[in-house]
């Protein structure tokens, strides 16, 4: 039987570092409220590097890892809600930078679960036997749509990307996944689009950004983080003592605790690096798996549970055995 496998990762974040007290002159906050409120203390911002710049060093850092070229990549996925256009997608830019053939490429929006989005769409078309060599990217650059007046979510979102190739395997790498949607129809967490035109007027508007219900996210994310582990676990009749870790999106330390303390997981197997990324999008679960694998904290043969939550609202997660990395 085919199946796709992680062959190699890598993940970028900008040089430019804000602390938490650039965010005191600001607003009406301060180092100690955001780092007990959100587990952040620091966060990368990019300053002249877009979205495409960023899943571009993500991905030769994953090509480099899998020590594969360009050439030997048949698809690309690109996760983001913050592209350098509207169209083309940054899949498309990234396809052509990286120097692919014509292949196929394109992007999805699922927000924060975008990456496992991408990582199930890229399993299952390994698995289908139309693709052998997939290139995943979860890319944002959320601070484009970040309103820097607003001390609700201002504190929160940091510029990264992380990258995976996976590659057609006799032996499943990726166990299982499972994605949700529920549509926000009450606005939790959502960004407006351009307003629709009346008689041909274009009206004058200012730039939408992120808006975010933080009661109502960490309700939904605290409960379905746990629901998900549970599912994939179920999908293969395990339990929790086959994992070695649990990578959860990084939107909230409380959020993650909460879920570990939910799931009896030990909280030092639910990996960490809000402190010093902020809440980074579809680009936060590659990162983390990307991080923790080049910290050997997640070695060759380990079992991890990856999981997310997002816009959409969104959720799903992935089971994953890393073997062979370079």
């Amino acid at each position: 039987m085919r199946h796709a496998a992680l062959k190699g990762s890598g993940s970028y974040k900008p040089d430019n570092i804000v602390h938490n007290r650039t965010f005191e002159f600001l607003v009406d906050t301060s180092d100690e409220w955001i780092r007990s409120r959100t587990g952040i203390e620091k966060r990368p911002v990019t300053i002249d590097e877009n979205t495409s710049d960023l899943a571009f060093e993500a991905s030769i850092r994953a090509l480099r890892d899998a020590s594969m070229q360009a050439e030997d990549i048949d698809l690309i996925i690109v996760a983001t809600v913050t592209g350098d256009y509207f169209f083309p997608g940054v899949s498309q830019l990234l396809q052509r930078r990286l120097g692919c053939g014509n292949i196929t490429a394109f992007d999805i929006n699922a927000a924060c679960t975008g990456f496992i989005y991408a990582l199930e769409i890229a399993d299952q078309m390994i698995k289908g036997g139309r693709f052998d060599t997939a290139l995943i990217v979860g890319a944002e650059v959320l601070t484009k749509f970040t309103d820097f007046s607003d001390r609700n979510t201002c504190v929160l979102f940091g510029d990264a990307a992380g990258a995976m190739v996976l590659t057609a395997s006799k032996a499943p790498g990726i166990i299982t996944t499972s994605t949700h949607a529920r549509g926000d129809l009450e606005g939790y967490l959502h960004m407006e689009s351009y307003p629709l035109k009346k008689d041909f007027q274009t009206i004058e508007d200012s730039r939408p950004f992120i808006n975010m219900n933080g009661r109502e996210i960490f309700r939904f994310a605290t409960t379905v983080i746990p629901e998900v582990v549970e599912e994939l676990l179920g999908h293969e009749g395990m339990n929790l003592d086959a994992l070695d870790m649990i990578v959860a999106h990084q939107a909230n330390k409380r959020i993650i605790d909460k879920a570990s303390k939910a799931l009896a997981f030990p909280k030092e197997k639910m990996y960490l690096n809000i402190e010093s990324t902020g809440n980074t999008s579809a680009a936060s679960v590659p990162l983390a798996i990307d991080e923790a694998i080049k910290d050997d904290r997640l070695q060759s043969g380990d079992t991890f549970a990856a999981v997310a939550f997002g816009a959409g609202l969104t959720w799903g997660g992935a089971l994953i055995t890393l073997g062979g990395l370079s």
